[in-house]
């Protein structure tokens, strides 16, 4: 497989118009070619002009954490000038962009909607759009797969935007960040030149667990395996509410505890509903941030048993109402504080991406999978796939 940064690099008759030029780059430590060197050094080292750097939330190490906002920096690898698009600003001002004939982002994406790569991209669309500026997208693969038919929503509500989620689409897409870019491009009226750089020998129906693992490079602190963001459509919502989702400890997202969980009895129920491709077992940890820092929490961690049967949102909503039906009345939904020209969302609301998800999942309102289902969603994208 060869993804979009090796083709640009390795065939001047993929890339070749692109050499030479002034460039922008948004990218950051986690974006390797094929052989394991950072994408932005293999650029410098091949005579590419990077005339700016661009970084998105954790910053160009790759190593901040969540919501951390991140300053201006030179960058220690190519000494070029980074700007930080999760800090004061999310999108490049056009003093950023005076003088770049192009810019290249290389992201590893996790196919999840409320990821903020993809959201940073699209504000970079926009704001190269009015700087007249072109957008040369070096495609990577989706880790949890391009099958549509596995595609979960619902649907995000406009009203409750934000850089978890700005426009219409499902939690699990199915999209790789250049199709997302297509489609944002063709479907949000985006006036921009954009390219986008193919992978060469991905197939829809693959996914990152199996052979692909090997090679897995964490996209942020907190994605440790292919089989961690697998599971992570479905038990970041878990971010909402006050449980722990295992931040700090060495299985982010494949957990779920807190003080008043009974871990055996979840684990059993859990189990009891055989949800499709997933397993539960009692586990404790004491997490050191967020919620219930230094408590010690019981709840469980989840095993995939079949990624082709697996449905991580449709796992991760009845999570939740599980805990309200063997603990009436502890599940609380989490406040949170909106970043400036975001909705008034709450932070569930906001990953879910409907008003009301709070009372809805924890009432079982979303425990029928048919209400995640998403068929208009491959209609939608069909002029923007590049795989098959």
């Amino acid at each position: 497989m060869q993804t979009g940064i090796d083709r640009l690099l390795g065939d001047d008759a993929v890339g070749g118009r692109w050499r030479g030029r002034r460039l922008g780059l948004l990218t950051n430590d986690l974006a390797l070619t094929s052989d394991l060197t950072r994408g932005r050094a293999a650029l410098a080292s091949a005579g590419w002009e990077l005339a700016l750097l661009f970084g998105p939330e954790h910053g160009m190490s790759g190593r901040a954490r969540e919501g951390a906002h991140i300053a201006d920096m030179p960058d220690p690898v190519t000494g070029v000038a980074v700007r930080s698009l999760y800090g004061e600003s999310s999108r490049p001002s056009p003093r950023d962009l005076s003088g770049i004939d192009a810019v290249l982002v290389d992201l590893p994406d996790v196919g999840s909607r409320f990821y903020t790569y993809a959201w940073t991209m699209s504000h970079m669309l926009e704001a190269c759009a009015d700087a007249g500026v072109a957008v040369v997208v070096l495609d990577r693969p989706n880790p949890l797969g391009g099958d549509l038919a596995r595609a979960e929503g619902p649907m995000l509500d406009p009203s409750v935007q934000s850089l978890v989620g700005r426009w219409p689409m499902p939690i699990r897409h199915g999209l790789t960040i250049g199709e997302l870019a297509r489609h944002w491009v063709r479907t949000r009226r985006i006036d921009v030149e954009l390219d986008v750089i193919e992978v060469t020998g991905w197939k829809r129906d693959e996914t990152a667990l199996g052979r692909r693992e090997l090679t897995w490079m964490p996209p942020s602190p907190n994605l440790p395996s292919a089989a961690t963001a697998m599971l992570y459509p479905g038990t970041c919502l878990a971010e909402g509410v006050n449980v722990s989702e295992g931040r700090s400890t060495a299985v982010p997202f494949r957990v779920i505890a807190a003080p008043y969980i009974d871990g055996e009895r979840y684990a059993a129920r859990i189990d009891a509903e055989a949800l499709p491709g997933v397993r539960a077992v009692p586990y404790g940890f004491t997490p050191l941030v967020r919620d219930h820092a230094e408590e010690p929490c019981e709840g469980i961690i989840l095993h995939i048993t079949d990624a082709d049967a697996f449905r991580p949102v449709r796992t991760g909503v009845r999570l939740l109402s599980l805990i309200e039906e063997l603990h009436p009345g502890c599940l609380e939904e989490r406040p949170g504080v909106p970043m400036p020209g975001e909705s008034d969302a709450s932070p569930l609301e906001r990953l879910f991406g409907v008003r009301g998800a709070f009372e809805e999942i924890r009432l079982g309102a979303w425990d029928d999978p048919a209400r995640l289902a998403v068929p208009e969603w491959a209609d939608i994208v069909a002029p923007d796939l590049l795989y098959t």
